[in-house]
């Protein structure tokens, strides 16, 4: 089957990259920082603008249209004159164009000893190189047919550092991110040899992770190349391939949204799926707990994100077509016992059954409504997951012939005894470790214990439900009612539709026997995506895109949700795609 490249997408919504780089090449360079002109970003030390790709006319900037596909970016103007861009390797992207020069210039415009860049003529072999203080690496630009001017090479302090690509025939070049020294570049490949490549790499990857996607790919394939274009090879702290959140400004691993991007993989790649799962218990700390965060220079402990890891193990062993080596089973049986005696061990407040959240934050929700009160809080959905991953551990040491199967239930069962007191006859709440204080119960954040439905009574599930139904729009279930005076729509976790938490709330749904909820919020979910694509969060009653517009977990989401309803209606075609 020849390569599908139709797909097409928004270069100013999703980074043009490959699976594996650090690269990309997009106009968003930093938090909500859009510019002009498309930047070659390097998210190594950080998310780094570090060159300015601007197309010239002699000399002067000329105005280009924008189109991107999974193999290629390009530009074009008014006169006909066209730039094209391609990976040819993780570090190496390659430029071509006719009619039309290209500037490529330092990003920052100022150096000083301790930032920006520096740009001199290679010796060797007549190249430009720009050294980045910002990433710590060096960007090589090596001319393959075509000139290759210079301004400002060896120039100080504020000043335009730039290469000029021109040619009366046209003009091509390499771009390679590197540390301190490579060989002269060279290579036998063509342009059109790596799009094809780039292609059907593309192709094969999302027939993979898509293949049930039927007469309607485009969502799918979208959601497919947003996963594909954010992973990242290992290096830095970073010691499996990992799927980051974004690259654009969310540029990190969080530790708990691995687990929504190891679902996605667990029917077609099981080891895929499983290093997103253990990417994060890589870097446990002593007392068990999962770092909040990684990038490729940083790794940070100060916060933690929920223990959702018990269910989310369920979950890929529930998804996968193979099973799991009993040696991978035993290594997360060991780790999630750390994660789960941190909470235990260090969270729980001297006579304290539940364990407490010290900052929203911990919960992955932010600035949720529950905390509005208080902070340090015992909080429902957080004992509803350690329930969860208490009776997983039972089983899991059950499974394996180790002692500890006991134990762990007592636990968990002593935390369910707990969890109930959390419970007034309408809403469950959060309390304050302190004094007892109870939180707001308007927030989606209360209604999260759905998903320990089986341990629950049947009156606590019918409410939860049908509190969860007042969530519900159109497009999903929003984090906070609308009816609330503290709903916002553009307000993080106090408004809008996230993923997470429509996963967990369809999953939880659908246990709990309210089949008919869970196909609407999935429906609706999958309905926002292919109307918005896959923004950080949506407008829950607009359905418009909101923050960050290429995030992993969202796709994630996607891929889950459409997967499930295709093999529950395995004769339709892909049910809410038009």
């Amino acid at each position: 089957m020849s390569p599908r490249t139709g797909v097409d997408f928004d270069i100013a919504e999703i980074p043009f990259s490959m699976r594996g780089s650090w690269l990309d090449l997009s106009p968003v360079v930093a938090l909500n920082n859009r510019q002009d002109d498309i930047h070659l970003v390097s998210h190594q030390s950080g998310m780094h603008g570090i060159l300015r790709l601007v197309p010239e006319r002699d000399g002067a900037r000329v105005s280009t249209e924008n189109s991107a596909t999974p193999a290629t970016l390009a530009w074009r103007d008014e006169e006909g004159g066209r730039i094209e861009a391609v990976f040819e390797s993780l570090d190496t992207i390659r430029l071509r164009g006719q009619g039309l020069q290209l500037r490529l210039a330092d990003a920052g415009g100022k150096l000083t000893p301790f930032t920006g860049t520096f740009l001199f003529r290679d010796p060797r072999d007549g190249s430009a190189i720009f050294t980045s203080y910002e990433s710590g690496r060096r960007y090589r630009v090596t001319s393959i047919s075509g000139e290759l001017r210079f301004d400002g090479a060896e120039a100080l302090g504020a000043h335009s550092r730039a290469v000029i690509a021109s040619g009366a025939d046209g003009w091509e070049l390499a771009v390679e991110e590197f540390e301190s020294a490579r060989v002269p570049y060279s290579t036998s490949n063509n342009f059109e040899a790596l799009v094809a490549r780039s292609a059907a790499a593309f192709d094969d990857y999302a027939e993979l992770h898509s293949s049930w996607r039927g007469d309607a790919p485009d969502a799918a394939e979208r959601a497919a190349y947003v996963l594909w274009s954010a992973t990242v090879a290992p290096r830095g702290f970073l010691r499996r391939e990992s799927v980051l959140m974004s690259k654009h400004w969310m540029d990190k691993l969080w530790s708990w949204d691995h687990c929504f991007n190891a679902f996605a993989f667990a029917p077609a790649d099981l080891d895929a799926a499983m290093d997103q799962f253990l990417a994060p218990f890589d870097l446990q700390d002593a007392s068990g707990a999962l770092p909040d965060s990684i990038t490729h220079s940083e790794v940070l402990y100060n916060f933690v994100k929920p223990p959702i890891h018990g269910w989310a193990f369920t979950r890929i062993r529930e998804r996968a077509n193979s099973e799991i080596d009993r040696s991978v089973v035993e290594e997360v049986y060991l780790k999630l016992a750390r994660w789960t005696r941190f909470w235990l061990d260090f969270r729980r407040a001297p006579g304290h059954a539940l364990a407490h959240y010290q900052h929203g934050n911990d919960s992955g929700w932010d600035n949720s409504t529950a905390f509005d009160n208080d902070r340090v809080i015992e909080s429902p959905d957080l004992a509803a997951f350690l329930v969860i991953q208490l009776d997983v551990l039972a089983e899991l040491a059950t499974e394996l012939g180790v002692e500890g199967a006991e134990e762990w239930a007592d636990e968990r069962d002593t935390v369910l005894s707990a969890l109930l007191e959390l419970w007034d006859g309408e809403h469950f709440f959060a309390r304050s470790v302190e004094d007892g204080r109870r939180s707001k119960t308007t927030s989606l954040l209360t209604l999260l214990p759905i998903l320990a439905a089986k341990y629950l009574p049947t009156e606590i599930t019918t409410k939860l439900a049908a509190d969860i139904a007042e969530h519900v729009t159109p497009w999903g279930p929003a984090t906070q009612r609308l009816d609330s005076p503290e709903y916002e729509s553009d307000g993080y976790w106090r408004g809008p539709i996230w993923a997470p938490s429509t996963v967990i709330i369809e999953d939880g749904l659908r246990r709990a026997g309210h089949v008919e909820l869970a196909d609407r919020v999935s429906e609706g979910f999958r309905s926002l995506c292919e109307r918005s694509g896959f923004a950080e969060n949506f407008d829950a009653v607009t359905g418009e895109g909101l923050r960050d517009r290429a995030y992993t977990w969202t796709a994630s989401a996607y891929l889950l949700l459409a997967h499930e309803a295709s093999v529950r209606r395995p004769t339709s075609r892909h049910p809410t795609a038009g």
